[in-house]
């Protein structure tokens, strides 16, 4: 029997996603939205670009949430997206609303299903459903590591002269300015970038990386990301339906990891079948711990917002 994926949103993101995941080969995939005719219009074009591409897998688009019933995971990309002059809190009181609704009847439809929320904020946002949909904690996860991460190895790649799946970086913390790239731990094939590039360079792209996502909206105008967000979601429900334990940095729940608990936080953890198995935890420097405390700020501020 194959594995279902639901995917709440049609937009840019939660289309591109649900192309992934059937070129993947992951399973049946629910599109789902609000506005009628949008999900069965984009699922029924995907599907029917299985003959052409060789996959199997059944695409369906709805505005029932009945129809998503029984799926193993679910993901929550539905909101409002960027424009420029936006920060990722700008659209917290109004994408909480959606979020909360989209969490509450998901969970009602698929009670033992993981959930992977992309909407931004996304720290608020995945505390949010964690909050109104009655999972636990290790199932509800954010989408913001992965996708950080990408950023931050395609600039040192890019710098470097290198393949980009060579390189091994890892960002954590908020999803947003106070995010994290970890310098000392990042390497091409084991060879510490510190010894490839200079430190201003090094610092460039730092802060490249964490002001990426208004890079690509001050270029789109009217919307953000769409083709590396989508995929950093299926890379995450890939290692959750085929309980790979594959290590990936994403929004989980700590519960004292690090030093920080009840709050969402952009850390490396083991995916498998259960969602988030295991955190990685490590010893931080002391200017790691300090940046990860802005971090720490600014997600507690946001979570105060939502009102949850």
């Amino acid at each position: 029997m194959r594995k279902k994926i639901t995917i709440i949103g049609a937009g840019n993101v939660g289309a591109t996603a649900a192309h992934w995941a059937v070129v993947r080969g992951l399973g049946d995939v629910v599109l789902l939205d609000v506005m009628e005719g949008i999900p069965q219009g984009k699922a029924l074009d995907l599907w029917q670009s299985g003959p052409v591409d060789g996959f199997s897998g059944r695409v369906f688009g709805t505005n029932d949430y009945k129809d998503t019933a029984g799926s193993d995971v679910v993901i929550i990309t539905a909101g409002l997206a960027r424009k420029p002059g936006m920060s990722r809190d700008d659209l917290l009181a109004k994408n909480v609303a959606i979020v909360k609704s989209c969490a509450e009847e998901a969970a009602r439809q698929s009670p033992g299903c993981v959930m992977i929320v992309v909407t931004n904020p996304i720290d608020a946002m995945v505390y949010t459903a964690f909050k109104v949909s009655g999972l636990p904690g290790n199932r509800v996860i954010g989408m913001a590591g992965v996708l950080d991460s990408a950023r931050y190895r395609t600039f040192l790649a890019e710098a470097i002269g290198v393949a980009p799946k060579d390189v091994n970086a890892l960002v954590m913390g908020i999803h947003g300015d106070n995010m994290l790239p970890l310098v000392r731990l990042a390497n091409v094939a084991g060879v510490p970038v510190t010894e490839l590039l200079s430190a201003e360079k090094i610092k460039e792209i730092v802060k490249r990386t964490q002001q990426g996502g208004m890079e690509i909206v001050n270029h789109l105008k009217t919307g953000s990301a769409f083709y590396t967000p989508g995929l950093s979601a299926i890379e995450m429900a890939e290692a959750i339906l085929t309980d790979s334990k594959r290590v990936l940095p994403c929004a989980a729940y700590l519960e004292g990891e690090f030093g920080i608990a009840g709050c969402f936080l952009g850390v490396p953890v083991v995916l498998g079948n259960g969602g988030v198995e295991r955190i990685l935890e490590f010893t931080l420097t002391a200017d790691e711990k300090a940046a990860l405390e802005l971090s720490v700020v600014a997600v507690k501020k946001q979570m105060a917002a939502t009102g949850l």
